[in-house]
């Protein structure tokens, strides 16, 4: 395949739009065509041909994708006026042979494997069909061809007529209307009041969605860096150590192309320290960390380095908070900013909310003012353990023994790392006190980390902790339902921990959600269960649970 200038000793003037080894008579021997004054000409044979008929014998003189790249390159070159004049040629030419390069509404695959961003990489030539209309009528065949429009960012789809500013022009995406027939046959009647045009339009990076450009850039079939969390002006992404080399790139992709951030950071470590913050780095924008949100009608504003919040909980801190009713309790063991505490306070909930973290304490007690619930909301900054065997062993002692409490009793353990580590805290947390009959009995909402989705994996996970044993006994179920039902056997027959099976505790499981996908085989499961009162009542074991520092 060749391509160049018209030899002068064709006697024929004009550029060479494609070169191959069959004629465009069909015989087999090299030709050229050459367009001149709205004609296609053969070299070899000194034929003229009407275009329409040139355009079907271009597409059969060579499969070949270059070849055709070609015929597409150098065609388009000073062709408007050869198309405008002739724009019936079109209804026999296919965009697959106009825009041969593969995914032409993508960005050029030459920018593959670009580390450092080179915005300018990006242009590219694409050929698109212009609808001609008479602005009288453009209303109507808009509405025909609105949802089949070239929708590309920075790219108005409607626009001046570039030959005659009374008529304007709808430019038709290339990958959903293939030529100008389908695109007749699609507006109708009224397809025969409009020109069909195709013109070169140039597009590049101001062009393309952020998932586009990184598609486009980062290794393929591999999980890149197209997941992120907005809080507030930070974008805050976490990179796997194969994307890493393009970390530069992406910060300033994201930068320029999700409004409203200034900052984009990526996360270095997993969330395994005490205050259950994590290290980051910048890789673009400046700015300092301090947020605020807005979620479920609440406002917090928070250090988003020295706390944790995770905008992808809006949904679970929704469901939980819609069990709560006025007058019930809530005990918010690992309370954060006060995603539970607060909402909680503004439905009149009465909210005991502990964190061990004082950046999160500090935050927690400050948004409790902002939101106007500090009334009703009592902050603690406390362990975990520390919060359960004094605080709220205190606190649910004095509901159990006031006559006039009518509300139910919610426990919520958001630290799904190691939350389940702190189920031990309940294990004879009243052994030996005097408990009134048919109290209400808290019912907890525990979060945890686990392989797989299924419910019993989670289940189990709370058994374990709560000292059950894995496999179900003889006479577990109906020891239980005895030990529910008479309170007073409870308070002075303990069961001992080998009396407890994992079918007992089962009947004390509400429900059990999965919350999200946190990476491959790894979810975040809640598991929302009645504390069974054996578990309040028993002996402490001789090894008290170990105090876990986190929040």
């Amino acid at each position: 395949m060749w391509c160049g200038e018209a030899g002068s000793n064709s006697g024929l003037e004009g550029k060479v739009v494609l070169c191959g080894v069959r004629g465009i008579d069909g015989k087999k021997q090299r030709s050229a065509c050459y367009l001149r004054h709205g004609w296609l000409c053969t070299a070899r044979c000194k034929k003229a041909l009407d275009l329409s008929t040139a355009f079907r014998h271009a597409s059969f003189l060579s499969s070949s994708v270059g070849a055709q790249h070609l015929f597409r390159r150098c065609f388009t070159l000073g062709s408007s006026r050869v198309l405008q004049s002739q724009p019936s040629i079109l209804n026999s030419v296919s965009l697959n042979t106009l825009n041969m390069e593969g995914g032409s509404l993508l960005p050029p695959a030459t920018v593959s494997g670009m580390t450092e961003l080179d915005r300018a990489a990006f242009e590219r030539k694409i050929l698109v069909p212009h609808v001609v209309v008479d602005g009288r009528r453009m209303d109507s065949i808009l509405k025909k061809l609105k949802k089949y429009l070239l929708k590309l960012q920075k790219l108005k789809p409607v626009k001046i007529s570039d030959d005659d500013p009374e008529k304007k022009e709808i430019l038709v995406n290339p990958s959903m209307m293939r030529s100008s027939e389908d695109i007749r046959k699609h507006l109708g009647e009224v397809g025969e009041e409009v020109t069909c045009v195709y013109r070169e339009v140039t597009v590049g990076y101001d062009n393309w969605k952020a998932e586009d450009i990184l598609k486009a850039v980062l290794p393929a079939n591999q999980e890149g860096a197209q997941s992120y969390s907005i809080v507030g002006h930070i974008l805050h992404l976490n990179l796997r150590d194969h994307i890493l080399p393009y970390k530069s790139l992406i910060g300033q992709v994201y930068l320029d192309k999700v409004p409203g951030i200034s900052v984009v950071i990526n996360k270095l470590s997993t969330i395994d320290s005490t205050y259950r913050n994590f290290q980051m780095e910048v890789l673009g924008g400046s700015g300092e960390t301090i947020v605020t949100v807005k979620e479920n009608g609440s406002t917090y504003t928070m250090d988003f380095a020295r706390v944790y919040w995770n905008p992808r909980l809006s949904t679970e801190h929704g469901r939980i908070v819609g069990r709560l009713r006025h007058g019930d309790v809530l005990y918010d063991v690992m309370a954060g900013v006060g995603p539970f505490a607060i909402p909680a306070g503004k439905k009149k909930c009465y909210v005991l909310a502990n964190d061990l973290n004082p950046d999160s304490f500090d935050a927690l007690v400050k948004n409790c003012a902002k939101n106007k619930v500090e009334e009703r909301v009592r902050c603690f900054n406390m362990d975990g353990h520390d919060f359960i065997t004094t605080t709220l062993k205190t606190d649910l002692l004095a509901r159990w023994n006031d006559p006039d409490f009518v509300g139910s009793i919610h426990v919520t353990m958001n630290l799904p790392a190691i939350a389940v580590t702190f189920l031990p805290s309940f294990q004879g947390l009243f052994h030996g006190t005097e408990i009134r009959d048919k109290v209400q009995l808290p019912l907890v909402h525990v979060y945890m980390f686990t392989k797989d989705t299924q419910e019993n994996t989670a289940i189990q996970q709370v058994a374990e902790n709560l000292g059950y044993s894995s496999k179900a006994s003889g006479g577990g179920v109906e020891a239980l339902q005895e030990d529910v039902h008479n309170s007073s056997d409870s308070k002075s027959n303990s069961r001992s921990r080998s009396d407890k099976d994992y079918a007992s505790l089962k009947m004390h499981i509400q429900e059990v959600v999965h919350v999200r996908h946190v990476a491959p085989n790894k979810a975040m499961m809640r598991v929302s269960f009645q504390l069974p009162l054996e578990v309040l009542l028993e002996e402490p074991q001789e090894s008290p649970c170990k105090k876990f520092k986190s929040s």
